[in-house]
């Protein structure tokens, strides 16, 4: 039994309220987690009180803003344990931090014959522009099989990784199967056929405490958003030999040395990679969400993640018709399922109406809804404020929606 959603839950404000006359069960927390109260107020109190442009002004402010902004920088440093602060580069999130390296770094390295390696499980995000690439440069495209259960070996890893491999980009935790892929081990198999690591962080980065230096990954991108933090901002690591060679993508200001009418010469890490105003107020609020869940503990919030999930994919199996994809072990945090012929969004519908948030659609990933041969599922996912109870709830209401269906039907 874990206490820390009891613990917890008084941090966050949204959660003390009621929807359709229930109170608030938010469980899609894979696509957005919500704020604690020191994180709001630490946004209030930049834009109350500190804001301004940061490193180009010599004033009291501009000085505040600066040292706020790149004290966040020094706060994802520390909690992804980079070797260098320079190594985190501020972005919009995963999705943008991923294209950084497709483009900049990719499309530089990739010619015709050479190989990017992905999953089926893979989120947009973390296919299209490997696509993109490929299409550009006449690199191929490999996929490391399936197991029935969605997860991966490593002896398909190394069947599938070559010495044609340039990049093998991989998702440390499926955001509709929930499995912990074996990101490390990729790593030093890419390696060993001279190709760099990728690791898209989304749905991890919020659950385990991550190593970018023991996971000996080369690129590690998240969203601030999913781990407490505001929208809009994320960051990606990627190792400093690598992004010193990498051109820049965004041109204009902040990100140059010196601009004459015919050329221009570019910042040094990390700066020539965040060209205009950067996220200032969602760095502050990034940071914040890092100290709240530096406080509380990773590995406790993990352990209480998982617990989670694993009680609900207890008790969600004793549902009669009820499908849960992804294995019963080696879970992080959430269950995605159908319930019976009922489609997912009427799943969400329904349940909806006591109150109890899930995401239901192909959660960006529809190649592996191709492979599940299904159109759509329900996913709920959990979180630190979670609570035991909450998953009861679930399961009481997806009950009801099965006797409401078979009631109509």
């Amino acid at each position: 039994m874990s206490s820390l959603g009891a613990e917890i839950r008084e941090q966050f404000p949204i959660l003390h309220q009621e929807v359709n006359g229930h109170p608030l069960v938010y469980l899609d927390n894979g696509a957005s987690s919500q704020r604690p109260r020191s994180v709001i107020e630490a946004i209030k109190r930049y834009y109350e009180l500190d804001h301004s442009n940061v490193h180009r002004g010599v004033h009291t402010l501009g000085s505040r803003a600066t040292d706020a902004y790149e004290g966040a920088r020094d706060k994802v440093a520390a909690f992804l344990n980079a070797k260098f602060r320079e190594e985190i580069i501020f972005t919009r999130g995963t999705t943008t931090a991923l294209n950084l390296v497709a483009f900049s770094y990719a499309r530089s390295v990739c010619r015709e014959g050479d190989e990017i390696v992905l999953t089926p499980m893979e989120h947009h995000s973390n296919l299209i522009p490997w696509q993109q690439v490929a299409k550009a440069t006449g690199a191929t495209l490999k996929y490391i099989p399936l197991q029935p259960d969605g997860s991966i070996t490593l002896e398909d890893a190394e069947k599938t990784i070559t010495e044609r491999t340039k990049i093998v980009s991989v998702v440390y935790v499926s955001n509709v199967l929930g499995v912990t892929n074996p990101v490390k081990e990729l790593a030093a198999i890419a390696h060993r056929n001279g190709a760099v690591m990728v690791v898209d962080g989304a749905q991890s980065t919020p659950h385990l405490k991550v190593d970018v230096q023991d996971l000996d990954c080369d690129f590690y991108a998240f969203s601030g958003h999913k781990m407490c933090g505001p929208t809009g901002i994320g960051a990606l690591y990627g190792k400093k030999a690598l992004l010193d060679n990498m051109e820049p993508i965004e041109f204009g200001g902040e990100m140059i040395d010196r601009v004459d009418l015919y050329e221009s010469t570019f910042k040094e890490l990390p700066y020539k990679f965040e060209g205009g105003t950067p996220i200032i107020a969602g760095a502050v609020g990034l940071g914040a969400a890092i100290d709240f869940l530096t406080e509380v503990g990773m590995d406790r919030i993990h352990a209480h993640d998982t617990h989670l999930a694993k009680l609900a994919y207890e008790q969600l199996s004793q549902i009669e018709g009820l499908t849960i994809y992804g294995p019963r072990d080696n879970r992080t945090g959430l269950v995605t399922f159908n319930l019976k012929e009922i489609h997912a969004h009427d799943v969400a519908t329904v349940i909806d109406q006591e109150g109890i948030a899930i995401r239901a659609g192909h959660h960006c990933c529809q190649p592996l809804m191709r492979w599940l041969n299904v159109n759509a599922t329900a996913r709920a996912s959990f979180y630190l404020y979670n609570t035991e109870q909450e998953v009861e709830l679930l399961v009481r209401a997806l009950r009801n929606t099965e006797q409401f269906f078979e009631s109509i039907g």
